[in-house]
Formats: structure tokens, sequence, C-alpha cells
């Protein structure tokens, strides 16, 4: 099941991991040379698509993100030290001369003119207004956003990958449509030329004949063209870096046909299913819950913060100049930190994060219904293919047999040579509206499909 790859988390996380090996990153693989079916690319799109590749590091920074917004939460380990030198004549001294002089303690030095500390403590946050809980709910948030995200990223680059590839079966089948139209405009001429040198038909036939022919030519022509930029449109959309050495037409073959496999699905269980699966809601429903956080991360400036710590301390002695006379022991205690006033900043933003959370709201219900909308458009088009579809099922067939006919009264001498190019146009007319209803049947169930956030009724067969 082809979408069911991006909605289910474990084949994304299986897809993700795939994406760390170096040889799924590298991009240098050499075009298929054997046929491609839609499967292939949907695993070659997984591996190595630049959009999922690039999805990927975002995922990895957001890991970075849950890493910094969980660190709050843990002990900090903190280590300081300092050296410093000072003039001679800058040392506080105490002169007791006088008839208050204490003896042996006329002189006495505050410190000395150099002076080393050193402190290692570890300090853990006890309170910070709830800022603790809520690094913890972000995290979590944070982290499943960032795989919505990705999801979101996948589903696209499947869709992408799809009709990149229905689009070369569709330039490949023009291309059949119109060799087979110059096929038989190359036999209705010679059939023409044939009866002009037997005298039966006048030379404006042959005139006739030949200006179809040349006309059919400029199609063919652009078929072509079309098939070889199809093929490159999939070569990028699957990462691939096509050689330097191919001028034109590159080597990349499809396996599979266009086909009209059936999907019956009703609009409101559509609907349904799009406002319970599509990874974007569920992202905007987290970054909803993300900037709930952001109110109490700022409400938390009107509260204090209480942090402990415990470490040891070793420093010179105040009493001596002599640097390698040392001093140390345990230290330990608690410390407490109010703004009581801070200039109304912690009001600011909790201004700001409220007016965040509404908008995020807001984004999240108008994107509900921007879906919505998506999905009636993408079942209103599939409708469409299904019923120009169906439309064109005999036409094919209907035309062969108008042709077959044609040319027997033409043989007859019951028909004009008008009646067989206006039969032989209609049936190159026929094939090419069946192929093209084809294809914009198949793309237009791939973005049903996608508008809906998943497909089990999609069932490619591996």
């Amino acid at each position: 099941m082809l979408w069911l790859l991006v909605v289910m988390v474990g084949g994304i996380q299986a897809s993700f991991a795939a994406g760390h090996e170096k040889e799924s990153v590298s991009r240098s693989n050499p075009l298929m040379t054997q046929p491609l079916s839609l499967v292939d690319a949907v695993n070659i799109t997984l591996k190595q698509n630049p959009s999922i590749l690039k999805a990927q590091k975002d995922v990895e920074a957001a890991q970075g993100v849950v890493v910094q917004t969980r660190a709050i939460a843990i002990p900090k380990m903190r280590v300081t030290g300092g050296y410093s030198a000072v003039e001679p004549s800058d040392v506080n001294k105490l002169s007791l001369s006088g008839t208050n002089a204490f003896p042996g303690f006329e002189n006495i030095s505050f410190g000395g003119d150099q002076n080393w500390s050193s402190q290692i403590r570890l300090v853990q946050s006890l309170y910070e207004g709830g800022k603790i809980m809520s690094a913890l709910r972000v995290a979590k948030l944070t982290r499943e956003q960032a795989l919505l995200n990705y999801q979101t990223t996948i589903a696209d680059a499947l869709l992408e990958t799809q009709v990149a590839y229905f689009d070369v079966l569709l330039s490949q089948q023009q291309i059949v449509v119109q060799e087979a139209s110059v096929e038989l405009l190359n036999r209705e001429l010679t059939e023409t030329t044939r009866r002009y040198n037997a005298g039966t038909v006048p030379r404006f036939n042959v005139l006739r004949a030949e200006v179809e022919l040349a006309n059919a030519q400029p199609k063919l022509i652009r078929a072509r063209n079309a098939y070889r930029i199809a093929k490159n449109n999939l070569a990028n959309v699957l990462g691939f870096n096509i050689p330097k050495e191919t001028i034109e037409d590159i080597p990349l073959t499809l396996s599979d046909k266009l086909d009209a496999e059936p999907l019956q699905i009703e609009l409101p269980n559509a609907i349904r299913m799009a406002l319970d699966r599509r990874s974007e809601l569920g992202a905007l429903r987290k970054a909803t819950e993300l900037r709930s956080e952001d109110i109490v991360n700022a409400q938390s400036g009107y509260l204090p913060s209480l942090e402990a710590y415990g470490g040891y301390d070793a420093h010179n002695s105040l009493f001596s100049s002599d640097l390698t006379r040392e001093e140390h022991g345990w230290i330990a205690g608690v410390q407490l930190n109010w703004d009581v006033f801070d200039g109304f900043q912690t009001r600011g933003k909790v201004m700001q994060a409220r007016a965040l959370h509404e908008k995020a709201g807001i984004e999240l219900d108008d994107t509900g219904r921007k879906i919505e909308l998506e999905v009636r458009t993408a079942y209103s088009n599939f409708r469409e293919a299904a019923e120009l579809l169906k439309s064109q099922e005999k036409v094919v067939e209907q035309g062969e047999e108008a042709l077959r006919l044609a040319r027997a009264r033409a043989d007859a001498g019951s028909a004009t040579q008008l009646d067989v190019l206006s039969a032989q146009t209609a049936l190159t007319e026929a094939r090419t509206t069946q192929v093209q209803a084809l294809h914009d049947y198949a793309v237009a169930r791939a973005r049903l499909e996608r508008a809906m956030g998943g497909g089990e009724a999609l069932n490619l067969k591996r």
C-alpha cells in the first residue's frame, strides 16, 4: 500500500534510519538499467529524495532542540577558577599605631597582591515557576511535531513521485498513439499513390495524403520530447544524478502501465479521514500546545526560582602572600531569585505568548477548512476523471471499426478519401483521449489519496 507507507510511523522511522546510511544518502546512483516499477520508485524516493533527506536533517535539528529544552531539569556541573594580581601598594593594610596599637599587629595586610581560587559545583534547579515540567512537555511536543512535519514531507514527495511516474507513462503512450497515427497515414499515402499510378484517383488525393502525414509528424516529435522531459523530471524527483555524458534521452524505462483501479469512497468519509489523519493538522495541534507552554514559561517570570548546589572550594589564604598556602573545603547551599518588579517585561511576554497561542488556534481552524476544501476538490476531480474514463471505454473500438468501414466503402467506391482521413483522425483523437483519461484518473486518485491522508484502498502489487 503506497500511501500506507506515509501514515505508518514505523515505516517512516525505518526510512529515516535508512537515511543515516551513507550508501542511501548518496544520490550518485546510476540510472536503473532494468525497468522501474512504481513501488521501486517509491522505495527510491524514501531513500534519496532531496526533500526527504532535508526533512531528516530537520528532525535531527529538532532532536537537538529537545535535548536543549530538557536541560533545565538536569543537574549542571560547574567548574570555576580565577587568578588576579594587583599593585602591592593597592593591598589594604590596617595600621594600628599609637595608643590603640596591639603589639605585633601594627601592620596587617588583608590579602596579597596575588590571589587565586577554584570551585566545583553541582547545581540543581528545584523550582522555576513551572518551567521545569513545562520543558519536559515541550521536549515531547517538539519531537512529535517534527515527526509529523516529516510525515508531511514524505506524503508530498510520494505524491510528486506518483504524478511524475504517471506523466512518463502518459508520454510513452502518446508516442505509441502518434506512431500508430503516422503508420496509418503512411499506409493511406501508399495506397493512394498506388491508386494514382493506376489512374483511379486524381493527384489531389496524393497531395492531401501527404499533407495529412506531414501534419502528423510534429505531434509525434512533440510526444517524444514530452517523454524525454517527463523522464528527466522523474529522475530529478528520485534524486538521481544524470550522467554528464547523457545528452538527450536518459536510460530510464518503466514497467507499470496506466490502469483504472477503482476507488470506492464517499465524500463525508473522505473528509472525516482527512481531518483525522492529515499530518499537517497533527503538527498544528502540537504547535498550539507548544504555544500554550509558552504562556506557562512567560508567566514563570512572576514567580521565584530556587536552586540547590553542593561542591568543593579551594583558594589561597587571604592572610598570607604565599600562593601555596591553600584553604579548601566543601560548600553547599540554596539560592532564591525573585524579580519582584522587572519593568513589565514578564507582562509583555505573557501578552505575546497569549496572542501567539490564539493565532495558532486560528491557523489550526483555517487549515482544517482548507484541507476540507482540498478533499472536496480532489473528490470532484476524481469523479470527473472516472466519468471521463468511463465515457471512453468503447470509443477506441468504435473508432477502429469506423476506420475499417470507411476503408471498405472507399475500396467499393462508395466513400471518399476524406471519409477515410476523417476516420483516421477520429481514431487518433479517441486513442489520445483514452490515454489522457487513464492518466488523469490515476493522478486524480493519487491526489485524493493524498488529500485524505492515507490509502488503504490503494493496493499496489509488488
